[in-house]
């Protein structure tokens, strides 16, 4: 038998109390909780669960992002597997989870209902029905992730009512993905049966949902950051409300987690226990997770921090198990042999010209992905481009760049359009993180450096890269083109020296390559490229270039 005992302010959060006590372990189990009256330094409070996650956005692989987690007081999360089952299939998420149990870490996987997320791109494989329904059986999948065809919803689609049945059916609950849905469109979405949201980004959009009774996420990720527009919601909606990071990427999540979130609630002024109850609590409690709340009985899982107001991390305990200490993980890195699904033949660049039909032509309009920093829609712009040898060139001065999505499933000719937003001066940066179906994505000044980035992320079957002054950097992702199965921190460093990379190009975007990862997410608008062609999110319709 295991036994220890640790004492310490204990922040009661069911029962909105803190008191002085002493807590025993007793084979990773709370066995008893003794009120005293002593003064103590320290608090112990239930850890932090991130309510909306994809880990492969981290580029690590669970066991990976696991380490890195607990040393922010995580200690588990609901993680949405989209990503890795778009290039794999059942495959990759059997992968996440069976990775995913070698470390003391609660994740929690769903079973991914939009994979392909549309019929407008090529993704590598499809996750049926009839997959999704045996998934839900599984004790270690928790609910249907993020429904992002809220249009199937609202429309009545036969295969999309078939998952959100099979869910109901192992009563596990539905996850929602509705950016902008208000009224009665947002009341029909979520009386089919979906039970959050995270796309919200205005206060007046997250009300108008949680009127019919949704809870909605809280999201600030690498990319898009909702929390300074909602964090009021926690003032009068508490019970409704969960904090998510959505996509992070490592050197972000060596900086912080939902303890930042956390911090940032009470610098606010909002209430301490309406602030936990969103950090530890809600997720607990809607997704019936496993995770320990200080109760007698409960599993031991806790943090340790040195008070209430600067709520640093002294320690994290999962299972008993003391995971993090002072800034440090305790969790050993766990080798892992990568999986893949990769095929994509080196491009010219020949095979990103523009032609137009008008040999006289010397300039022309096109439409323009307009980027936004910090967001994940885009706006749809229009430029007048120089017309260059009877083909569109683009414009540094303008900020009129190539975007460039070529297809990493099977030999097919690229995607180009133009895109405003990146900055780039010279260069070009490439990717094989592209959501949703994670082809190879490049936004570059000229056609040899876009044909570098590009090549060099085929080379590593996968992977990010930046091109410039003839030099190329990469790294390598060979876990499904999205991660890397090396250290956590080693990761989180190399991809910190391709972000300065990229802003040495000349980006001005607070992270580029997540922000680049977005412009081929085709279910969030307004105009976006896929491997088949620029797509407007608005008529849900391929549209031309110019």
């Amino acid at each position: 038998m295991n036994t220890f005992q640790l004492s310490g302010n204990l922040v009661d959060i069911l029962q909105q109390e803190i008191y002085p006590a002493t807590i025993h372990i007793t084979d990773g189990y709370i066995s008893r909780i003794e009120r005293n009256n002593n003064q103590y330094t320290t608090y112990l409070l239930p850890g932090f669960t991130d309510a909306h996650v994809h880990v492969e956005s981290s580029m690590l692989i669970p066991s990976e992002f696991a380490r890195l987690a607990v040393v922010h007081g995580t200690i588990a999360t609901v993680s949405d597997p989209h990503e890795i089952a778009n290039v794999m299939g059942v495959k990759g998420v059997e992968y996440m989870l069976e990775n995913g149990k070698k470390v003391p870490f609660r994740f929690n996987f769903g079973a991914p209902s939009c994979v392909p997320a549309t019929v407008f791109e090529t993704a590598g494989a499809v996750v049926t029905v009839a997959d999704i329904e045996a998934l839900l059986q599984r004790d270690d999948i928790r609910y249907l992730t993020e429904m992002m065809n809220f249009p199937g919803v609202l429309h009545k689609d036969p295969e999309v009512l078939a998952k959100i049945a099979a869910a109901q059916k192992a009563g596990k609950p539905v996850d929602g993905h509705a950016p902008g849905l208000r009224g009665e469109t947002a009341a029909a979405y979520i009386a089919a049966g979906i039970s959050t949201d995270h796309e919200c980004f205005t206060i007046e959009e997250a009300l108008d949902k949680l009127q019919y009774g949704m809870h909605i996420l809280i999201r600030e990720g690498s990319a898009a950051k909702n929390f300074e527009a909602l964090y009021p919601l926690l003032h009068d909606h508490a019970s409704h409300i969960m904090f998510c990071s959505d996509d992070k990427h490592p050197d972000n999540l060596v900086e912080g987690h939902i303890n930042l979130l956390v911090k940032r609630a009470l610098a606010y002024g909002v209430d301490l226990f309406k602030v936990l109850k969103a950090a530890c609590i809600n997720p607990v409690l809607h997704y019936k997770l496993d995770n320990g709340l200080l109760r007698v009985n409960d599993p031991a899982d806790f943090i340790v921090i040195d008070d209430l107001q600067n709520f640093n991390i002294l320690a994290t305990y999962i299972n008993g198990v003391k995971v993090a200490e002072n800034g440090h993980t305790l969790i050993p890195s766990i080798p892992s042999s990568p999986v893949n699904n990769f095929i994509a033949d080196p491009v010219t660049a020949d095979d990103f010209r523009i032609p137009i039909s008008d040999s006289n032509a010397k300039e022309i309009t096109v439409k323009v992905i307009g980027a936004m920093d910090g967001q994940l829609i885009t706006n749809a712009l229009t430029a007048v481009l120089p017309v260059v040898n009877g083909a569109i060139e683009s414009n540094t001065q303008q900020d009129i760049l190539k975007l460039v999505v070529v297809n990493r499933y099977k030999k097919a000719p690229p995607a180009v359009a133009f895109i405003h937003g990146f900055g780039l001066q010279h260069g070009a940066i490439g990717s094989s993180v592209a959501h949703d179906s994670h082809n190879i994505i490049a936004v570059g000044t000229d056609d040899e450096s876009l044909t570098a980035a590009i090549n060099s992320v085929i080379a590593a079957q996968g992977g990010i890269s930046a091109v410039g002054n003839n030099n190329v950097q990469e790294l390598p992702l060979p876990v499904a083109g999205l991660m890397s199965n090396l250290d956590g921190y080693t990761i989180a460093a190399r991809y910190s020296a391709l972000d300065k990379a990229a802003k040495e190009l000349g980006s001005t975007l607070a992270s580029p390559f997540m922000t680049l990862s977005f412009m081929a997410l085709l279910v969030i608008p307004h105009l976006k490229l896929s491997d088949l062609g620029l797509f407007d999110g608005d008529s849900f319709q391929f549209t031309t270039t110019h």
